[in-house]
């Protein structure tokens, strides 16, 4: 069975021109072949490619498989372990001392209650975007500023301080910075959250990271949590915001459906979530052989885990290519799965759901004020897929 498996030869990034929101034509060629692909990593070691969604998930639920940055297994040199904190990159009992703590501060009723505080901040964004009027660009105006301001009061980050860490943050996930540029933003933002984590023990606030600083956790290891959740908590919602509005203004009868019935609102968060899956790819390393989809993977290789093909595997979902608002499913892998999935989910859709009924109900003739093929996206080379910009326009009188 090994010898007729697919082989993917390099990770394809590009998409077809008219398809922004669907992966890359390659690996949704390579998941018709089946779930699990020979790959080589851009280093030149031998790897895996998942594009199927039950091998994705399982994968991710296995610890034989292990998120420990040092053992990627994808270049001619070793890479480091994560820094203390930076708990994504790690595996049991590391990622669990760090997690455990947050754990409590992020559940459906602690992000229900903050329900009403982010209804504020949109409203707010949404006021300053009808008084300047039309046309604006609804990531400045809108998708960053939102989950940039909760994620920050979260934690305790000066409103004065925010707009630079906004900037920090896009420039050293954007993908499109040189690698000088990229250490020069994360050695600012490292210096800048060190700064704060001492402010937090010295003057406790009401904040989830002033509450961390009564735990046993160090000053390097709050760092590097606070930079997870700043990072996190920030860059893929905007982008969700950004490109989930730009599908919907592609997909005008499914933004019509919403716009009618507020009781889509919260399957239409999910299903762009599964469509969208802007959280592209993650890697596993196998600790050990394991039998995977008729495949042995070799103690020591990395794999490629594709969660937005996995979101469009047919053999999950009916017609996965189809922005389909009232999708019953039980299940996407947008937040991921196992002992990594996204701590900050609830959160996110919290914000999301407040965030586009909002939207569509301020402004009911908001469209594209660009022709769609000149919007312009975010590199493949970002982490998380995005737009850089979304021209949108609308009719004054009836906003």
């Amino acid at each position: 069975m090994s010898e007729s498996v697919h082989t993917v030869t390099a990770l394809p990034t590009a998409r077809q021109p008219g398809c922004p929101f669907d992966p890359p034509a390659e690996l949704i060629d390579a998941r018709r072949h089946g779930p699990i692909s020979r790959y080589t990593h851009p280093g030149g070691k031998p790897g895996w490619l998942i594009t199927g969604y039950d091998l994705v998930r399982s994968v991710l639920a296995d610890s034989r498989f292990s998120s420990r940055r040092d053992l990627m297994n994808v270049a001619d040199f070793e890479l480091p372990p994560a820094p203390p904190g930076e708990f994504l990159l790690m595996d049991e009992p590391q990622h669990g001392r760090y997690r455990k703590p947050l754990v409590g501060k992020f559940t459906v009723r602690r992000m229900r209650l903050l329900t009403e505080r982010i209804e504020q901040i949109t409203t707010d964004c949404l006021d300053a975007m009808e008084k300047t009027g039309p046309p604006a660009d609804l990531v400045t105006a809108f998708a960053k500023p939102i989950p940039t301001i909760v994620i920050c009061e979260l934690l305790g980050v000066p409103y004065q301080d925010r707009g630079s860490f906004q900037e920090q943050i896009d420039t050293f996930m954007g993908g499109e910075t040189s690698d000088e540029e990229l250490m020069a933003a994360y050695t600012a933002t490292q210096e800048y959250l060190a700064e704060l984590v001492s402010a937090k023990r010295a003057n406790p606030t009401d904040d989830v990271l002033s509450e961390l600083t009564d735990s046993d956790l160090t000053d390097e290891e709050l760092k590097g949590i606070s930079l997870i959740l700043l990072a996190a908590g920030f860059d893929t919602t905007a982008n969700m915001l950004a490109l989930g509005t730009f599908a919907l203004l592609r997909n005008p009868g499914q933004l019509a459906a919403l716009r009618a019935d507020p009781a889509l609102t919260d399957g239409a968060v999910e299903e762009l979530l599964r469509y969208l899956s802007v959280a592209k790819t993650f890697m596993r390393t196998a600790l050990e052989d394991v039998e995977l989809g008729g495949q042995t993977i070799k103690a020591g290789t990395t794999v490629v885990l594709s969660y937005h093909t996995a979101n469009r595997d047919p053999e999950r979902f009916a017609d996965p290519d189809v922005l389909d608002l009232r999708r019953q499913y039980d299940g996407h892998l947008a937040f991921s799965h196992g002992i990594h999935q996204c701590l900050g989910q609830q959160l996110a859709r919290v914000e999301m759901r407040v965030a586009f009924r909002a939207l569509v109900d301020r402004f009911p003739t908001l469209r594209l004020a660009v022709p769609a093929e000149e919007v312009v996206l975010r590199p493949e080379t970002a982490d998380i897929y995005g737009v850089k910009s979304l021209p949108v326009t609308w009719d004054r009188e009836a906003s």
